[in-house]
C-alpha cells in the first residue's frame, strides 16, 4: 500500500518505520529542515530503543521529503501525525492538523479515492472539522474529491514504542465510511493476524494474543484516546496519594500496591508510587480533556484532582529535602535523572525540571546527571552558575548534601551505594522512584527517604 505520513515526530516516525518494515511503500513528510537532514543521512531524530536499527533495516524502501505534493497524489492512505501542542487554556491546538488536511486536499487528484487518517491526539470533534476543511478546499478548487476521513489514535509508550506498535493491545478505528475501515484493516492485517516475521530485536512475546480491531464512530475513537491516558494518569496519582498517607501512618506503599494489585479488577500496572507523570501525553491529554469539558460546561473533579496530586509530588520532594536539611540555601544537591522516564531523551513536563528550578530558587547548588537527556535539559533550564551537568555520577556525588533520584534509569539500579555515601558531605538519599531497598541503602550509610516507605 502506498502511504504518506505527514509529520515525522515521535508518532509519525515510529509508525513510518514499522509500516515500512511490514512492506508498505512509505513516504514521510516534514518541514523541519534539521529533522529532514538527519533522516536523509539515515539518522533517527528521536531517541527510542531500537528505532535506529529498524530505520537502518528499512532504509532502502522508506523516503522522506518536505513536499506534500510530491507524495500525496499517488498515495492510497495519508496519515496525519503532526503535533497538537497545548494552548494557554490547556486545550489542544489543532492548527497543524487542519493545515496538514488543507495541504493534502490541495493536491488530491479528483479521479482517485484517498483515505485520510488522523493519528495525532486531537480533541473530540476534530475528525468532523477535518472533513469540513477538506470539503472547503475541494469547493475552492471546483472539484468533487473522494476522500474518506478516519480517526486512528495511537497508544504508544515512549521507551516501548516499537513493542507497542508491533504487538498492540488493540487497534481503534473511528470512521463513518466502510471503505475507510476496510483500508485500515488491510493496512494493519499483518499486525492483526501476526503474519510478519518479527524483528530480531523485538521478538513476539510468548503469551501475546491477537489484537482486536475495534471500529466505532470518530468522536468515540477520539474520546477513547483521552480516556485511556486520563485513566492511567488517575491510577498513578491515586497510588501517589495513598503513598502520602502511608508516610503519615507508617505503612509501606510498596506492600499496599502489591496487595491491591493482586485484585484482578485493579491489576498491578501503574501502581508504582513516585514523582508522578510527565512527558508529552498525560499532562497534555488530561489538560485537553478538561478543556473539552469546559467547552461543554461539564465538570471533571476527578481528573482535576489527579493533576493536582501529580504536580504536588514534585513539591513534596523539595519539602522532604527542606525538612531533612533545614535549609536549602548554600546546599549542594545531586539530581539523578532528567528525562521524564527511562529510555527516552524527552524532558517535556519532566519532574526534574520543576525540582531543579525550585532548588535554584531557594539558593541551592545543583549538579545533574542523565544518560541521554542532558542536552535537552540544558536547553530547557535557565543559565545559572549554580547549575552544572556531569557525565560521572560518582564525581557528581562528591561533597554533596543530598542525592535525589528522579528517573529510574537502569544504570542507577547498579550504583555502588556505599561508595556514593562515603563521598558525600551528608549521605542523604531521596529515592523519588523507590528504586532501592531502604534496608540496603541504610546499610550503605545513607539516610534514606523514599515515597510512601516506612
Amino acid at each position: 500500500m502506498k502511504i504518506a505520513i505527514i509529520g515525522t515526530g515521535y508518532v509519525g516516525l515510529t509508525t513510518a518505520v514499522v509500516l515500512s518494515y511490514l512492506n508498505h511503500d512509505v513516504a514521510g513528510v516534514d518541514k523541519d529542515e534539521s529533522k529532514l537532514t538527519l533522516l536523509h543521512e539515515g539518522k533517527s531524530p528521536i531517541h527510542e530503543p531500537g528505532i535506529q536499527n529498524l530505520l537502518d533495516e528499512v532504509w532502502h524502501t522508506i523516503r522522506f521529503t518536505p513536499s506534500v505534493a510530491e507524495v500525496v497524489p499517488e498515495a492510497e492512505l495519508i496519515l496525519i501525525a503532526v503535533g497538537t501542542p497545548p494552548k494557554k487554556s490547556g486545550e489542544a491546538d489543532t492548527r497543524h492538523v487542519e493545515q496538514a488536511a488543507r495541504e493534502v486536499a490541495q493536491v488530491c487528484l479528483p479521479d482517485r479515492h484517498y483515505t485520510l487518517v488522523v493519528k495525532s491526539t486531537v480533541p473530540i470533534g476534530t475528525n468532523q472539522r477535518v472533513v469540513e476543511v477538506v470539503e472547503d478546499v475541494f469547493a475552492a478548487r471546483g472539484i468533487r474529491g473522494n476522500v474518506s476521513v478516519a480517526s486512528n489514535p495511537e497508544f504508544l509508550q515512549e521507551g516501548l514504542a516499537l513493542q507497542g506498535a508491533f504487538y498492540p493491545d488493540r487497534i481503534v478505528v473511528g470512521a463513518n465510511s466502510d471503505e475507510a475501515i476496510d483500508t485500515l484493516r488491510r493496512l494493519y492485517q499483518p499486525i492483526l493476524e501476526q503474519t510478519f516475521d518479527p524483528p530480531s530485536e523485538f521478538p513476539r512475546p510468548s503469551a501475546y494474543h491477537l489484537p482486536p480491531l475495534m471500529t466505532t464512530d470518530p468522536n468515540s475513537a477520539e474520546m477513547i484516546k483521552y480516556a485511556a491516558n486520563t485513566f492511567l494518569a488517575l491510577k498513578i496519582s491515586f497510588i501517589n496519594e495513598i503513598a502520602g498517607l502511608c508516610e503519615e501512618v507508617d505503612a509501606d506503599v510498596i506492600e499496599v500496591a502489591r496487595g491491591i494489585g493482586l485484585d484482578a479488577r485493579i491489576g498491578h500496572q501503574f501502581l508504582r508510587a513516585g514523582l508522578g507523570w510527565g512527558g508529552s501525553c498525560y499532562p497534555k491529554d488530561t489538560a485537553a480533556l478538561l478543556g473539552v469539558a469546559a467547552q461543554s460546561g461539564y465538570k471533571m473533579p476527578i481528573t482535576e484532582a489527579a493533576r493536582t496530586v501529580n504536580f504536588r509530588q514534585r513539591e513534596r520532594i523539595v519539602e522532604k529535602l527542606r525538612a531533612v536539611l533545614h535549609t536549602l540555601e548554600g546546599k549542594i544537591i545531586g539530581i539523578l535523572g532528567l528525562a521524564f522516564k527511562p529510555n527516552t531523551d524527552d524532558i517535556r513536563e519532566a519532574p526534574s525540571l520543576d525540582i531543579i528550578r525550585e532548588l535554584l530558587a531557594e539558593g541551592a547548588t545543583v549538579r545533574a546527571h542523565d544518560p541521554i537527556a542532558t542536552a535537552n535539559a540544558r536547553r530547557a533550564l535557565p543559565d545559572n552558575n549554580r547549575l552544572s551537568f556531569t557525565e560521572d555520577i560518582y564525581e557528581l556525588s562528591y561533597d554533596t548534601d543530598a542525592l535525589v533520584l528522579v528517573t529510574e534509569w537502569e544504570p542507577y539500579h547498579k550504583l555502588e551505594l556505599r561508595r556514593l555515601a562515603k563521598q558525600m558531605k551528608t549521605p542523604i538519599l531521596i529515592d523519588g522512584r523507590n528504586v532501592y531497598s531502604p534496608e540496603e541503602a541504610r546499610a550503605a550509610g545513607f539516610h534514606y527517604i523514599g515515597v510512601g516507605r516506612t
